[in-house]
């Protein structure tokens, strides 16, 4: 007996406008890039714009950490990444957390065998330096969120590098990276993880890394993940030892490299600086709109995101009936709260080629609409 040959549905290419808090639509540029001919991962056209990638990057982490580069995987893998490298058994690791992806760092960091001290902070509020400072005399480690992404907070990294002492400072930048200011060599920032998805303007993927050579020499000699071992990706990606000589370690995702390229040489050649201002306009843009419409924010006022919004779903209304209203009625996303505010708070994404006064007018217009139909 055989099988019957499979059918596949037919169904309309959806059209979204994707204003959540991640991925965003991508730049023109990163999208038309992905349908260029294909390259293979050793070709020299393909190392040399993995080389310029790398250089792209420096430029938008602030860092000139020759180990910079596009990882194989999601914003996730560089957190892992981030702790399978540096964290021995036994390492005391101080977390900051103030949302989502500081509890994510503890899980992490934990499942390495570090000992773990968390400072928990009121979700919607920044990180306090100087409890992080005093939360354990010699952690080996100190990481952070720069943006969370569940709460729409911006904490003070400079502020943790100038108190962190003998530790690595490890910085979560998903949400911040090429949207909002950051200067990691300026900052302290020992060990960076991103992800493209967001501010970048590149569909998801890769996550952007950096670590400097301070924290590179106190690196676990051989980590549990032979995939993530940054060793044997800076081997790859021709920085081992600064030789500059390439080892095989695994096939990259060449189109989605050459995507990071285009975004990236998008944001560079519109001027980081200017990239920056204009979400920092699109964010102010859409906060007036929402309180003019009488809604309320939700993150602490001086420590607000301008890509992503947190705003408080109105007494009475159903969070996930106007988001489906959104979705359905004006191909339009925006995300719900996480944890305890998963149904209280609406997550509102104006990041990378979103970050601009017409897509503000748009997101305020259809939710003006879908509150109507509540």
């Amino acid at each position: 007996m055989t099988s019957s040959t499979p059918t596949a549905t037919s169904r309309p290419i959806a059209d979204r406008h994707l204003f959540g808090p991640g991925p965003c639509n991508p730049y023109p540029e990163a999208t038309l890039a992905l349908a260029a001919p294909l390259l293979g991962h050793l070709d020299p056209d393909f190392l040399a714009v993995m080389d310029e990638t790398c250089d792209l990057l420096r430029h938008v982490w602030g860092t000139d950490n020759r180990r910079t580069l596009p990882i194989s995987a999601t914003g996730s893998a560089g957190m892992e990444a981030a702790f399978v490298n540096t964290v021995s058994p036994g390492d005391v690791v101080v977390v900051a957390v103030n949302g989502l992806f500081g509890e994510r760092m503890v899980d992490v960091a934990g499942r390495h065998g570090a000992e773990v001290v968390r400072v928990d902070h009121e979700w919607g509020t920044p990180v306090d330096a100087e409890r992080v400072a005093a939360a354990h005399p010699s952690p080996a480690i100190i990481a952070a969120v720069h943006a969370e992404t569940s709460t729409g907070v911006r904490s003070d990294i400079a502020a943790l590098g100038a108190v962190k002492g003998d530790a690595l400072l490890l910085v979560d930048a998903v949400t911040s990276i090429g949207g909002i200011e950051l200067r990691a060599d300026d900052w302290g920032v020992d060990i960076g993880y991103a992800g493209t998805q967001k501010c970048l303007g590149v569909a998801p993927g890769l996550a952007p890394f950096t670590i400097n050579d301070r924290a590179f020499a106190r690196r676990v000699e051989k980590p549990s993940s032979w995939y993530l071992d940054l060793g044997l990706l800076g081997g790859y990606v021709g920085e081992a030892a600064g030789s500059g000589r390439r080892t095989y370690h695994h096939t990259a995702p060449t189109a989605m490299v050459a995507s990071l390229h285009a975004g990236l040489r998008r944001i560079a050649d519109e001027g980081l600086e200017k990239v920056w201002d204009r979400h920092a306009e699109a964010g102010r843009l859409l906060q007036d709109g929402l309180e003019e419409m009488g809604l309320s924010l939700f993150a602490q006022e001086g420590s607000r995101l301008p890509e992503l919004t947190t705003v408080r779903v109105p007494d009475g209304v159903d969070s996930a009936a106007v988001r489906a209203y959104l979705l359905e009625r004006h191909d339009l996303e925006i995300g719900a709260g996480v944890g305890e505010f998963a149904s209280t708070v609406w997550r509102i994404g104006l990041m990378g080629h979103n970050a601009r006064p017409d897509r503000v007018a748009l997101v305020l217009a259809a939710l003006k609409d879908a509150l109507a139909h509540a």
